[in-house]
């Protein structure tokens, strides 16, 4: 699959996501930048990933203080969304919706565990 159509229905997943959302958790995912990428190597601090990621957040929770120029930033890796769910699209939607709202629960500053009690595992 190319990537401008993993790119296009990851789109319509997290806007569709996005508006069914209660107000608050729509109002903390709207201060959090998104990025598709095929896969992890492009970020500063990449060569400490596996390679296999889902999906990754990076900078200040919404707990924290954020220092000037750093921004809250959530970072889903398309190719590996679209290898890890088989290749189908169905699941990959559903996939992309669940690593998002995983990430974005660690943006609100939730760690792996309360992630998971969650059921955004």
């Amino acid at each position: 699959m190319n990537f401008e159509t993993l790119s296009l229905w990851a789109d319509e997943e997290l806007k569709a996501l996005v508006k069914i959302l209660p107000k608050d958790i729509q109002d903390s995912a709207e201060k959090i930048a998104i990025s598709f990428e095929e896969k992890p190597g492009q970020g500063t601090y990449d060569e400490e990933l596996d390679g296999d990621e889902l999906g990754l957040f990076e900078g200040p929770s919404a707990l924290d203080e954020a220092e000037a120029g750093e921004l809250p930033r959530i970072r889903l890796f398309l190719t590996n969304l679209w290898e890890w769910v088989g290749e189908e699209e169905h699941d990959y939607r559903d996939e992309v919706g669940t690593t998002f709202l995983h990430e974005l629960g660690h943006y609100l500053g939730w760690d792996e565990e309360e992630v998971a009690d969650r059921g955004l595992e």
